[in-house]
């Protein structure tokens, strides 16, 4: 009886190492996602003062790692000057970032954000190296 005990909680070890590590496969096959952020602010004080705080506490939150932000310097190479803001934020992968920016903490902070400032979002998925 001992023996099949053995054998039964072998075989259980062993299901449970094999799916930790195809899932742990799988999330390291999903590239990187970088979200782009441009902000035309219109009220620089208020957007800074009560969308900006709600805005990076809820992109944290979300699994956001920030690369670059304002107020750094940016300029212009070719075409359009940027934005007034402008962010480029990590996520884990697309998923992440999509949950991030869909989260009720999000969503609660760009209803004030839409006061002071307009929004362009995007992401895009790294490539691997």
């Amino acid at each position: 009886m001992k023996i099949y005990s053995v054998v039964a909680l072998s075989m259980l070890a062993g299901a449970a190492l094999g799916a930790a590590a195809i899932q742990d496969l799988h999330a390291q096959a999903q590239p990187t996602a970088y979200v782009i952020v441009e902000v035309d602010m219109t009220d620089p004080v208020a957007y800074a003062k009560e969308y900006g705080p709600l805005a990076q506490k809820a992109m944290k939150d979300g699994g956001a790692k920030y690369l670059a932000r304002a107020p750094a310097r940016s300029v212009s190479i070719d075409g359009e000057p940027p934005k007034s803001r402008i962010g480029l934020i990590a996520f884990e992968n697309m998923d992440v970032a999509r949950a991030a920016f869909n989260s009720t903490a999000y969503k609660q902070a760009r209803m004030t954000g839409e006061k002071y400032a307009k929004f362009r979002i995007f992401a895009l998925e790294g490539t691997p190296q």
